[in-house]
Protein backbone atom coordinates (compact mmCIF):
# COMPACT_ATOMS: atom_id res chain seq x y z
CA UNK A 1 0.00 0.00 0.00
CA UNK A 2 2.83 2.41 0.84
CA UNK A 3 4.41 1.74 -2.57
CA UNK A 4 1.10 2.51 -4.30
CA UNK A 5 0.75 5.73 -2.31
CA UNK A 6 4.25 6.76 -3.35
CA UNK A 7 3.46 6.09 -6.99
CA UNK A 8 0.26 8.15 -6.78
CA UNK A 9 2.12 10.98 -5.04
CA UNK A 10 4.79 10.89 -7.75
CA UNK A 11 2.06 11.06 -10.39
CA UNK A 12 0.58 14.18 -8.74
CA UNK A 13 3.98 15.82 -8.29
CA UNK A 14 4.76 15.11 -11.94
CA UNK A 15 1.52 16.76 -13.02
CA UNK A 16 2.37 19.84 -10.95
CA UNK A 17 5.85 20.05 -12.46
CA UNK A 18 4.59 19.55 -16.02
CA UNK A 19 1.82 22.10 -15.56
CA UNK A 20 4.31 24.58 -14.13
CA UNK A 21 6.81 24.08 -16.94
CA UNK A 22 4.14 24.11 -19.67
CA UNK A 23 2.30 27.27 -18.66
CA UNK A 24 4.98 29.26 -16.82
CA UNK A 25 8.62 30.25 -17.14
CA UNK A 26 10.06 29.30 -13.75
CA UNK A 27 13.49 30.86 -13.12
CA UNK A 28 15.43 29.53 -10.14
CA UNK A 29 18.60 31.43 -9.23
CA UNK A 30 20.83 29.87 -6.57
CA UNK A 31 22.35 32.43 -4.21
CA UNK A 32 25.58 30.47 -4.00
CA UNK A 33 27.81 28.27 -6.12
CA UNK A 34 27.84 24.57 -5.34
CA UNK A 35 29.94 21.61 -6.36
CA UNK A 36 27.44 18.94 -5.33
CA UNK A 37 23.75 18.42 -6.00
CA UNK A 38 21.98 21.19 -3.99
CA UNK A 39 18.88 18.99 -3.67
CA UNK A 40 20.76 16.07 -2.08
CA UNK A 41 19.78 15.16 1.51
CA UNK A 42 17.19 17.95 1.68
CA UNK A 43 14.76 17.33 4.55
CA UNK A 44 13.15 20.76 4.83
CA UNK A 45 11.87 23.09 2.14
CA UNK A 46 10.95 26.61 3.30
CA UNK A 47 8.97 29.02 1.09
CA UNK A 48 9.32 32.67 2.10
CA UNK A 49 6.99 35.45 0.92
CA UNK A 50 3.66 33.64 0.93
CA UNK A 51 1.37 35.47 -1.52
CA UNK A 52 -0.80 32.84 -3.22
CA UNK A 53 -2.20 29.31 -2.95
CA UNK A 54 -0.43 28.58 -6.25
CA UNK A 55 3.07 28.45 -4.77
CA UNK A 56 3.11 24.73 -5.54
CA UNK A 57 4.16 25.98 -9.01
CA UNK A 58 7.65 26.49 -7.53
CA UNK A 59 8.04 22.71 -7.79
CA UNK A 60 8.52 23.31 -11.49
CA UNK A 61 12.07 24.37 -10.58
CA UNK A 62 12.80 21.16 -8.67
CA UNK A 63 14.61 18.39 -10.62
CA UNK A 64 12.93 15.07 -11.29
CA UNK A 65 15.34 13.26 -8.98
CA UNK A 66 14.10 15.37 -6.07
CA UNK A 67 10.46 14.65 -6.88
CA UNK A 68 11.21 10.92 -7.00
CA UNK A 69 12.79 11.13 -3.55
CA UNK A 70 10.04 13.11 -1.84
CA UNK A 71 7.07 11.22 -3.32
CA UNK A 72 5.07 9.69 -0.48
CA UNK A 73 7.35 11.31 2.12
CA UNK A 74 6.17 14.92 2.01
CA UNK A 75 4.61 16.33 5.17
CA UNK A 76 2.98 19.75 4.86
CA UNK A 77 1.04 21.76 7.46
CA UNK A 78 -2.01 23.29 5.78
CA UNK A 79 -4.48 25.69 7.35
CA UNK A 80 -7.96 24.31 7.96
CA UNK A 81 -9.34 27.21 5.94
CA UNK A 82 -7.25 26.14 2.93
CA UNK A 83 -8.22 22.47 3.19
CA UNK A 84 -11.89 23.45 3.35
CA UNK A 85 -11.75 25.35 0.04
CA UNK A 86 -13.87 23.60 -2.63
CA UNK A 87 -11.20 23.29 -5.37
CA UNK A 88 -7.74 23.91 -3.88
CA UNK A 89 -8.65 21.97 -0.76
CA UNK A 90 -9.65 18.90 -2.74
CA UNK A 91 -6.41 19.10 -4.72
CA UNK A 92 -4.32 19.13 -1.54
CA UNK A 93 -6.32 16.26 -0.06
CA UNK A 94 -5.27 14.10 -3.02
CA UNK A 95 -1.79 13.96 -1.48
CA UNK A 96 -3.26 11.97 1.40
CA UNK A 97 -2.19 12.04 5.05
CA UNK A 98 0.98 13.98 4.23
CA UNK A 99 -1.14 17.14 4.11
CA UNK A 100 -1.88 17.82 7.78
CA UNK A 101 -4.66 20.32 8.63
CA UNK A 102 -3.74 22.78 11.39
CA UNK A 103 -5.62 25.59 13.10
CA UNK A 104 -2.70 28.10 13.08
CA UNK A 105 -2.75 27.94 16.87
CA UNK A 106 -0.33 26.06 19.10
CA UNK A 107 -2.84 23.35 19.91
CA UNK A 108 -3.36 19.64 19.33
CA UNK A 109 -3.36 20.08 15.53
CA UNK A 110 0.22 21.42 15.59
CA UNK A 111 1.31 18.66 17.98
CA UNK A 112 -0.17 16.07 15.61
CA UNK A 113 1.68 17.62 12.67
CA UNK A 114 5.00 17.39 14.53
CA UNK A 115 4.29 13.73 15.30
CA UNK A 116 3.99 13.06 11.55
CA UNK A 117 7.61 14.11 10.95
CA UNK A 118 9.39 10.77 10.83
CA UNK A 119 13.07 10.25 10.06
CA UNK A 120 12.50 9.84 6.31
CA UNK A 121 9.99 12.72 6.03
CA UNK A 122 10.56 15.79 3.86
CA UNK A 123 8.75 18.82 5.27
CA UNK A 124 7.50 21.72 3.18
CA UNK A 125 6.43 24.79 5.14
CA UNK A 126 5.41 28.39 4.52
CA UNK A 127 6.43 29.82 7.90
CA UNK A 128 4.50 33.08 7.62
CA UNK A 129 1.33 31.05 8.07
CA UNK A 130 -0.91 33.35 6.05
CA UNK A 131 -0.92 35.03 2.64
CA UNK A 132 0.10 38.56 1.74
CA UNK A 133 -2.71 40.38 0.02
CA UNK A 134 -2.38 43.00 -2.70
CA UNK A 135 -2.10 45.65 0.05
CA UNK A 136 1.13 44.09 1.31
CA UNK A 137 -0.64 43.04 4.52
CA UNK A 138 -2.46 39.86 5.55
CA UNK A 139 -6.26 39.48 5.30
CA UNK A 140 -6.69 41.12 8.72
CA UNK A 141 -4.62 44.15 7.72
CA UNK A 142 -1.61 43.11 9.78
CA UNK A 143 2.04 43.18 8.59
CA UNK A 144 3.42 39.88 7.36
CA UNK A 145 5.95 38.16 9.58
CA UNK A 146 7.54 34.76 10.10
CA UNK A 147 6.01 32.63 12.84
CA UNK A 148 7.84 30.31 15.21
CA UNK A 149 6.61 26.89 14.10
CA UNK A 150 9.61 26.35 11.82
CA UNK A 151 11.84 26.45 14.92
CA UNK A 152 10.01 23.40 16.30
CA UNK A 153 10.69 21.54 13.06
CA UNK A 154 14.38 22.41 13.04
CA UNK A 155 14.81 21.19 16.62
CA UNK A 156 13.20 17.88 15.66
CA UNK A 157 15.36 17.33 12.58
CA UNK A 158 18.76 18.41 13.95
CA UNK A 159 20.60 17.31 10.80
CA UNK A 160 20.31 17.12 7.03
CA UNK A 161 19.88 19.99 4.59
CA UNK A 162 17.22 22.58 4.00
CA UNK A 163 16.50 24.70 0.96
CA UNK A 164 15.03 28.15 1.49
CA UNK A 165 13.07 29.36 -1.53
CA UNK A 166 12.63 33.13 -1.72
CA UNK A 167 9.76 34.29 -3.90
CA UNK A 168 9.15 37.57 -5.67
CA UNK A 169 5.45 36.94 -5.12
CA UNK A 170 2.72 35.46 -7.29
CA UNK A 171 0.17 38.26 -7.41
CA UNK A 172 0.91 38.54 -11.14
CA UNK A 173 -0.25 34.92 -11.44
CA UNK A 174 -3.13 34.90 -8.95
CA UNK A 175 -4.24 37.35 -6.30
CA UNK A 176 -5.95 35.68 -3.33
CA UNK A 177 -9.72 35.77 -3.82
CA UNK A 178 -9.55 36.92 -7.45
CA UNK A 179 -10.34 33.77 -9.38
CA UNK A 180 -8.46 31.66 -11.90
CA UNK A 181 -4.68 32.08 -12.33
CA UNK A 182 -3.12 33.79 -15.35
CA UNK A 183 -0.98 31.64 -17.61
CA UNK A 184 2.32 32.24 -19.39
CA UNK A 185 3.92 34.38 -16.69
CA UNK A 186 7.52 34.37 -15.51
CA UNK A 187 8.02 33.16 -11.95
CA UNK A 188 11.32 34.15 -10.33
CA UNK A 189 12.66 32.49 -7.19
CA UNK A 190 15.99 32.57 -5.39
CA UNK A 191 17.14 29.42 -3.59
CA UNK A 192 19.62 28.80 -0.81
CA UNK A 193 20.90 25.47 0.51
CA UNK A 194 21.65 25.43 4.25
CA UNK A 195 23.05 22.71 6.51
CA UNK A 196 20.54 22.22 9.34
CA UNK A 197 23.08 21.32 12.04
CA UNK A 198 25.25 24.34 11.22
CA UNK A 199 22.19 26.59 11.08
CA UNK A 200 21.04 25.46 14.54
CA UNK A 201 24.53 25.98 15.93
CA UNK A 202 24.69 29.51 14.49
CA UNK A 203 21.24 30.38 15.80
CA UNK A 204 22.09 29.15 19.28
CA UNK A 205 25.27 31.24 19.23
CA UNK A 206 23.27 34.40 18.42
CA UNK A 207 20.78 34.38 21.25
CA UNK A 208 19.27 32.55 24.18
CA UNK A 209 15.74 32.35 22.77
CA UNK A 210 16.01 29.86 19.90
CA UNK A 211 12.56 30.48 18.45
CA UNK A 212 12.80 34.27 18.46
CA UNK A 213 16.26 34.12 16.90
CA UNK A 214 15.04 31.82 14.11
CA UNK A 215 12.14 34.19 13.42
CA UNK A 216 14.46 37.19 13.27
CA UNK A 217 16.95 35.37 11.04
CA UNK A 218 14.35 34.19 8.51
CA UNK A 219 12.72 37.61 8.48
CA UNK A 220 16.09 39.19 7.72
CA UNK A 221 16.82 36.64 5.00
CA UNK A 222 13.40 37.25 3.45
CA UNK A 223 13.95 40.99 3.24
CA UNK A 224 17.47 40.53 1.86
CA UNK A 225 17.07 37.70 -0.64
CA UNK A 226 13.51 37.83 -2.03
CA UNK A 227 13.55 39.04 -5.65
CA UNK A 228 11.42 42.07 -6.59
CA UNK A 229 7.72 41.53 -7.20
CA UNK A 230 7.10 40.64 -10.82
CA UNK A 231 4.66 43.46 -11.57
CA UNK A 232 7.05 46.01 -10.06
CA UNK A 233 9.84 44.63 -12.24
CA UNK A 234 7.76 45.41 -15.33
CA UNK A 235 7.26 49.02 -14.21
CA UNK A 236 11.02 49.68 -14.08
Amino acid sequence: MHFINRLFNLFLLSLVKLWSRLFYNVENHWLHTHTEDPWKDVRLLIFLNHTSLFEFLFLGAAPWRFLFRIAGRVVVPAANTTISRPIVGKFFKLFGPGIVPISRERDATWDYFLQRIKEDAIVIILPEGRMKRITGLDKDGKPMSVRGGVADILKMMEKGKMVIVYSGGLHHVQVPGQGFPRFFKTIVIHSQRVDIAEYIQNIEAKGTDFKKTVIADLQERKEKFCPPEQEKQKEK
